[in-house]
């Protein structure tokens, strides 16, 4: 195979007519890419020029806007302020009974729960049974009058006359005792109220009866005495009492009665004088012999039935506390208010209490606002919640309130329902709404914000006119609650409802 030969030029051949219109087609694209970069680039400058501000251009957009007014519309409508707060549900009365002065026995030790027959929420009625302390009764008898004293035969007084009622409502008359009087009558009736209950009564001279013992012999030996200085018979000779029949001494002062005629008429006087003086101690001691009614023995509640709320001991521990409360009467709602809430606050006014617990409504009126603040000590008393003698103490429950040493609460303020509250309110925290303030009927009302002082001491508003004129109009104003304020225009007429009045300024085109 020979090689080519270097010297001879090799000449290419000529191109087709399909090459030369591939080229052309090919030229073409390449300019349109050019082109369309081009505008590309273009479109880009042009967003570029319009998203780029200058810092004058800036601060020329931010600046403030201009200024319009900002209008509200006058109503007519009553209004009124309204008081939310909290209080608490309370009973009219409320007790505490506790060990103290419970009367446990001879040679017992300390006081021991021996009985509990209820629990709370029970219902409790007159003469029931609450508690047994060391074998003796805690038992309620219906009446308002604190129990301070222990009651025994012989004593009168309006809390005798109070335990004569409620013996007779439970069926135990008081015989002929006079109303007060703690006479035979009620000695029969209290004994039989023991033992109604199941229990003896404690008696109220606590010797075994040796006094009554001793009187009773002291009027037998006048008696003989009577008899030895004057003769058979003289022991009852105007005294409506019978002589002994044969006494040792008869025949010796019959005797001794014929030596001497006035010696034995002295003996004789003295005689029937100390037979009177015998018989006037039998007869004190007689009266004062009898069951009694220990002031730590009774609970006096006005009302019944009564609820029993906590208990707070377990049979055969120690009562060194409380053994339960009790509330009786009508349920009220008790709130203490802060001086700036006491002065809105009056008698007389609708109080909404509503129970998130029962998820209920009930309506009321402010019964009383206190003139004084309460401590913490004198929190939620009534005048039957004082104190109820020997072993009951009285508390109130009320308002959230401590119990401690006179911590300053607040204004006490009682509601009461327009109707009973459901004995599931007892002790709940409730939310009270109080119409504090009111119109009285409608009136033209405002934004605070619409109403200003000016220099001289006048009340305006600012009425703005449909073609946005505006004008000072001069009021009065009145009732105010809720960002609102009654007004009164001073010339009449000048102010009406749909009128618009400035109550601040806003950008020009925002909302008015």
């Amino acid at each position: 195979m020979s090689e080519p030969d270097p010297t001879v030029e090799t000449v290419p051949a000529p191109a087709s007519a399909e090459d030369d219109r591939g080229g052309l087609a090919r030229g073409r694209r390449v300019v349109l890419g050019v082109v369309g970069g081009a505008a590309l680039m273009a479109v880009g400058g042009l967003l570029a020029t319009a998203l780029v501000k200058s810092p004058a251009q800036v601060a020329a957009e931010t600046g403030p806007p201009t200024q319009g007014a900002l209008t509200a519309e006058v109503e007519r409508r009553v209004l009124a302020e309204t008081v939310v707060m909290r209080g608490t549900v309370v009973a009219g009365q409320s007790v505490t009974v506790s060990p103290q002065g419970l009367r446990t026995g001879e040679g017992s030790g300390a006081a021991v729960v021996t009985k509990l027959p209820l629990k709370p929420g029970d219902p409790v009625k007159a003469g029931q049974l609450l508690a047994e302390v060391s074998g003796r009764p805690v038992f309620a008898l219906h009446g308002s009058l604190p129990m301070y004293r222990d009651l025994k035969p012989g004593a009168t007084g309006d809390d005798v006359s109070q335990l004569q009622q409620a013996l007779r409502e439970l069926g135990h008359g008081t015989g002929e005792d006079a109303r007060g009087v703690f006479g035979p009558g009620t000695k029969a009736a209290l004994a039989a109220r023991y033992k109604a209950a199941g229990y003896d009564p404690l008696p109220a001279v606590a010797d075994g009866g040796s006094a009554l013992k001793a009187a009773r012999e002291a009027v037998r030996s006048a008696q003989w005495a009577v008899e030895d200085a004057g003769g058979a018979g003289a022991a009852g000779a105007g005294t409506g009492q019978p002589s002994p029949s044969a006494t040792p001494g008869a025949g010796k002062a019959s005797g001794s009665g014929s030596g001497s005629g006035s010696g034995s008429g002295r003996e004789l006087a003295r005689a029937r004088e100390a037979l009177t003086e015998a018989r006037t101690a039998l007869a004190a001691a007689e009266a004062a012999d009898g069951p009694m009614l220990p002031a730590a023995e009774t609970v006096f509640l006005g009302n019944f039935p009564a609820r029993v709320g906590y208990v707070g001991g377990q049979i055969g521990a120690a009562a060194s506390g409380p053994v339960l409360t009790l509330s009786a009467g009508e349920l009220v709602v008790e709130a203490y208010l802060k001086e700036d809430k006491k002065q809105l606050l009056r008698a007389g006014m609708t109080v909404l209490i509503s129970s998130e617990l029962a998820g209920s409504d009930a309506r009321g009126r402010v019964s009383v606002v206190a003139a004084e603040r309460s401590g913490g000590q004198a929190a939620g008393r009534t005048q039957q919640d004082q104190a109820q003698g020997q072993g009951q103490d009285a508390k109130g429950t009320g308002g959230g309130s401590g119990s401690g040493g006179g911590g300053d609460l607040g204004y006490r303020m009682v509601i009461r329902p327009d109707q009973p509250l459901p004995a599931s309110f007892a002790g709940q925290d409730v939310r009270l709404t109080v119409e504090s303030a009111a119109t009285d009927g409608e009136a033209l009302v405002v934004p605070v914000t619409a109403v200003s002082a000016g220099a001289d001491g006048r009340t305006v508003v600012t009425a703005q006119d449909a073609d946005g004129a505006q004008r000072r109009v001069e009021v009065r104003i009145g009732t105010s609650g809720d960002g609102y304020v009654a007004v009164a225009p001073v010339q009449s007429g000048a102010l009406t409802a749909g009128t618009r009045v400035v109550v601040g300024v806003a950008p020009k085109g925002a909302p008015r």
